[in-house]
């Protein structure tokens, strides 16, 4: 029986969009003992812009996850560990694949349980009978002995947060479906320390929401001792109902985005109101016909969508951006229309490459596509590169209009209000019109206040007469 020396190879946090210096391990597809191929997905990571998930280019058998769920990694850090080999690397991490209290085939488990996770939250289905461990501190703290909290103390799970940070990998993962634990995350809460009452040992949105409370209730106490041992410095602790949510990915992104733009455009914001009842009667037979094709989706964005890109056309100087460095103003060639999106990470604005360039069918399928993939949470950096001009759908929510904030680097985002039937002078009599209201924020140093308004001006009568969408196109 011949053995070959194996060799360890290091995969290292790529840099997944453009200059990005971390990201977040959102979840491990794979642990230790496990065998990878090239190609293979093995983890998904969230950066400041978008969740993306990791294949590993070359083939072995798992040494070692350097780095748990939830912790933050710099690009170019090792996060994983795979011995290249034969036979001998695929024996070797079969003594650690396997603890005393486990079945004695995990291989067979692992294939499922990579085939169930969705969108890199998925729950460990394959063994579910193991939920009565609840004191998962031990099997953390038995690596290096350390301060464990004394047993009667019933708060001591509540800095829950860093044990879930400091789990060993291949140890046994809460069972959870990918809602909970995407709230466990938000709440703070560490799955391992609650108690599960769902079937087969499954945590419920229930089961967090309990925890969460249990913990919030003892808070005062809590601080108490902290100030009364100062040899444990830990972040402030929310007082009963607080909860405190990390800034981190998307929703960090945003926030920085948004400052930077505030404070180094000087935004005008002009508002118009429009009678769009033409506009919703050319939706409605748009959909009736299917002349779009049978499984596009057609809304009134698309219209205005398709508004917008005529007015640029009509006036390309607003499709511009702004040049600090060389002190120029660049004239854009092609209109990358970006669509303001609120997803389960936070807002993201990907665009439609070249829309100005697209029939109505076109768009609609692109504008399709952008929606699903942003629901999905698989919109990719690349998709969120470029954008010249923005539209948010604020009347989705039922809001008329808003002062949107750029998107910083373009020029103008154009806000869309929700349509209400309004009394209306129309014809020379007041009826009841659908109405709704636009509002058009503009970098007032690229676009002078008559460029911006003759923009936002020709939107409105594009949607007041959709007919003009041919002629002025």
């Amino acid at each position: 029986m011949t053995t070959e020396v194996r060799s360890l190879r290091e995969f290292k946090m790529p840099d997944v969009g453009e200059g990005l210096t971390e990201a977040e391990i959102l979840s491990w597809y794979v642990k230790p003992g496990d065998t990878v191929t090239d190609g293979q997905v093995v983890c998904e990571v969230e950066t400041a812009k978008a969740a993306v998930e990791l294949p590993i280019p070359f083939n072995g058998v798992v040494e070692k996850l350097h780095f748990p769920e939830g912790a933050t990694v710099d690009v170019g850090t090792v996060i994983i560990s795979v011995a290249v080999a034969g036979e001998a690397g695929a024996e070797a991490p079969a003594a650690p694949a396997a603890t005393p209290a486990q079945a004695p085939a995990p291989a067979e488990e692992a294939e499922p349980e990579r085939r169930e996770v969705l969108v890199g939250y998925g729950p460990r289905t394959g063994g579910t009978q193991r939920r009565a461990r609840r004191t998962t501190t031990t099997r953390v703290d038995a690596a290096k002995p350390a301060p464990a909290a004394p047993a009667p103390v019933a708060p001591a799970p509540a800095p829950a947060a860093p044990v879930a940070v400091a789990e060993v990998p291949g140890g046994e993962r809460p069972l959870a479906k990918p809602p909970v634990r995407k709230l466990a995350k938000d709440l703070g809460v560490d799955l391992r320390a609650v108690t599960p009452t769902g079937r087969d040992g499954v945590i419920t949105r229930e089961d967090v929401h309990a925890y969460a409370t249990a913990q919030a209730a003892p808070a005062a106490p809590v601080v108490e001792a902290a100030v009364a041992e100062p040899a444990a410095p830990q972040a402030p602790v929310p007082t009963a109902g607080d909860v405190r949510v990390p800034i981190k990915g998307v929703r960090k992104a945003t926030a920085q985005a948004m400052v930077a733009s505030a404070f180094t455009a000087p935004h005008v914001t002009e508002f118009v109101q429009v009678d769009v009842t033409r506009t919703m009667k050319f939706v409605r037979r748009l959909k009736e016909s299917g002349e779009l094709g049978r499984d596009v989706r057609v809304s009134p964005l698309l219209i205005v969508a398709k508004a917008l890109l005529t007015a640029i056309k009509r006036h390309p100087e607003i499709n511009a951006q702004w040049d600090e460095a060389a002190q120029e103003i660049v004239l854009k060639g092609q209109v990358n229309l970006g669509i303001a999106a609120a997803t389960p990470r936070g807002l993201i604005v990907p665009n439609i490459k070249d829309a100005g360039s697209k029939t109505l069918a076109g768009l609609a399928t692109s504008l399709g596509e952008l929606v699903e993939t942003a629901r999905q949470g698989k919109t990719s950096p690349a998709d969120m590169q470029g954008g010249t001009v923005t539209i948010t759908n604020v009347g989705v929510f039922g809001v008329d209009t808003g002062t949107p904030i750029l998107n910083p680097g373009e020029a103008a985002i154009l806000a869309f209000g929700a349509v209400r039937e309004l009394p209306w002078v129309h014809k020379g009599k007041v009826v009841p019109r659908q109405v709704t209201t636009l509002a058009l924020s503009f970098d007032h140093r690229l676009v002078d206040g008559e460029l911006g308004s003759k923009v936002l001006a020709d939107v409105a009568a594009l949607l007041e007469r959709p007919k003009r969408l041919i002629t002025w196109g």
